[in-house]
């Protein structure tokens, strides 16, 4: 079965509606949730993680709200990730791997494709994606179908990115510091700057949590 076919055929999977974000999911980090739109992650929105090197320290920032989302009906769907996910690693850290699905386009465009209709498909809680960088120029309709599926999608992007625009809601610079992570919010509604965070590395199995290497 297609994408679109499994995104639309399930009927027992909870359906966002249009005008539905809003809230938030509690990241998990208190000392972020601060700096946080609501308290939390915002739904309904992009949020970039812009980074050097392997994924795993950014990834490692989300597991407890994906380990809350998981709990729900919806999906937690991973869109050309570079490498599988470490499925002990994700056990470890609370995520019900039922509710993972993993999407592996086989173009550029392709992906594209999948990250837009898994956002505002309705029946993804989160969507994780991995966007080359010609893709930024989509970035607005990306945010868009995040709004009409109240879904979070989270995008990894390389740190150069940083001083191009972006119409993402969110966006944080995480970096690797020892066994912690450094965490400076770039864009967020309301004022900036914020001060930067560091936040203890989850422990959830191995050193590349949630992906393997």
């Amino acid at each position: 079965m297609n994408l679109e076919g499994l995104l639309r055929g399930r009927q027992d999977i909870w359906r966002g509606r249009q005008g539905a974000a809003g809230h938030s999911v509690p990241s998990g980090f208190p000392e972020l949730d601060a700096l946080l739109p609501g308290g939390g992650w915002p739904r309904g929105a992009l949020v970039e993680l812009l980074g050097e090197g392997a994924t795993a320290g950014r990834i490692s920032l989300l597991l407890p709200a994906l380990a809350r989302l998981s709990r729900g009906k919806r999906w937690i769907a991973w869109v050309a990730p570079p490498h599988l996910p470490y499925a002990p690693a994700l056990v470890a850290a609370g995520i019900d791997l039922s509710r993972v699905l993993l999407v592996s386009p086989r173009a550029g465009a392709d992906g594209l494709w999948a990250l837009e209709q898994a956002l505002r498909s309705g029946t993804c809680s989160a969507v994780l994606a991995w966007p080359m960088a010609g893709d930024r120029a989509r970035l607005r309709r990306l945010q868009l179908a995040a709004e009409a599926g109240d879904c979070l999608g989270f995008l990894f992007c390389p740190d150069h990115l940083r001083q191009q625009p972006s119409s993402a809601r969110l966006r944080l610079q995480v970096r690797r510091a020892g066994g912690d992570l450094d965490v400076q919010v770039l864009k967020r509604p309301g004022p900036l700057p914020v001060p930067p965070v560091r936040l203890p590395l989850v422990p959830a199995g191995p050193v590349g949590a949630g992906i393997h290497h």
